[in-house]
């Protein structure tokens, strides 16, 4: 319950004095570079290799009920919404999580977050709103291109065994989907994106007991930011079902 109250209390700071002028504007600029273009080699992988595999592990059993046709529907459902927001979520929380609790612990543990304090930087407003604000707005992006790949890595899948145009496969996919079925999905990642950054820079602020807390802080940033990537999962999945989305 401590813990939970900490966490509040600097998720608190974040809208309180973070979205506060002056604005780090050329710091956020480069967050979003290394936090979402960095991160698109793995995220673009992962996906491919999960569209990839998706396809090749459904088919059997499609094919047994004889409706192998509905393939491409299906995979399509499945990866826009959920799959693939709640995987991306999992690899960017592994990666980013991470990177901001094990970054700023270092700075914490080496006293650079006092010196900037000491210098008149505010480290709350420099440091963490610029990394939440990041990790919110590249994981909706990420999600989105990542669906695409992985989308197309179904297509192969489906083209393995037999032989689809990629124009049919994709109006197939695009004719079950919904308005419904998208935003949602997109939306939560908004959610997902903010839990990995305020976990990652809350466990790098509260690190200490010097470079082994360093390594605590880096790992528990990313078993903290998976598990809400799930709570937030099941909240999304029961507001849309009570606002009739699914």
């Amino acid at each position: 319950m401590d813990e939970t109250g900490k966490v509040a209390s600097f998720t608190g700071r974040f809208f309180s004095v973070g979205i506060q002028p002056r604005y780090e504007n050329r710091e956020l600029l480069n967050q979003c570079y290394k936090i979402g273009y960095l991160s698109f080699p793995l995220v673009g992988l992962t996906s491919f290799i999960m569209g990839l595999v998706l396809t090749m592990q459904l088919r059997p059993s499609l094919v047994d009920y004889g409706v192998e046709s509905q393939l491409p529907v299906m995979v399509g459902l499945a990866i826009v919404r959920e799959i693939g927001p709640v995987i991306t979520a999992l690899i960017f929380a592994g990666k980013i999580g991470s990177s901001i609790g094990a970054e700023l612990g270092s700075m914490k543990v080496t006293e650079q977050i006092d010196a900037m304090t000491v210098s008149g930087i505010k480290p709350y407003k420099y440091l963490v709103a610029t990394r939440v604000l990041a990790t919110t707005l590249m994981l909706p992006l990420l999600t989105i291109l990542g669906d695409g790949i992985s989308l197309f890595g179904s297509y192969l899948g489906v083209n393995i065994r037999s032989v689809t145009s990629i124009d049919l496969f994709f109006l197939q996919v695009f004719k079950s989907l919904d308005f419904s079925d998208v935003l949602p999905a997109i939306i939560k990642t908004l959610f997902f994106g903010f839990a990995v950054g305020i976990v990652g820079c809350y466990k790098g602020f509260s690190s200490s007991k010097g470079t082994q807390g360093v390594g605590v802080s880096a790992n528990s940033a990313v078993v903290l930011s998976s598990v809400m990537i799930f709570v937030i999962d099941l909240l999304a999945v029961q507001i849309t079902e009570l606002m009739g989305l699914n």
